[in-house]
């Protein structure tokens, strides 16, 4: 499971002409089943991403496609970590400590 944080680098009216492709590529990655959460920061300088992938190496990828990431309007933070509790709902992303 990975938390992805974007920092935006550019002023907000930026950010809001890419938003329209950004939240069709949100959709994209949740119907693929990538991401389980998603939304802005407060106060408004990026947002968080709940995800889950094989590997880094595959979200990765995914941010490179993001239109925030390809208009330059953003950087990610990838934090990598073993979800071994969750909510029901989240059950079958939990993984076993080792």
């Amino acid at each position: 499971m990975f938390v992805l944080e974007l920092t935006y680098t550019a002023p907000l009216d930026a950010v809001d002409a890419l938003l329209p492709d950004h939240v069709a590529w949100l959709e994209e990655q949740y119907d693929q089943g990538f991401f389980l959460a998603s939304g802005r920061k407060n106060p408004r300088d990026g947002g968080v991403i709940i995800a889950v992938a094989e590997d880094r190496a595959r979200i990765e990828e995914l941010i490179a496609a993001d239109p925030f990431s390809v208009g330059g309007v953003c950087t990610y933070r990838i934090t990598e970590f073993a979800a071994t509790k969750t909510v029901p709902e989240l059950e079958r992303h939990r993984q076993t400590p080792g």
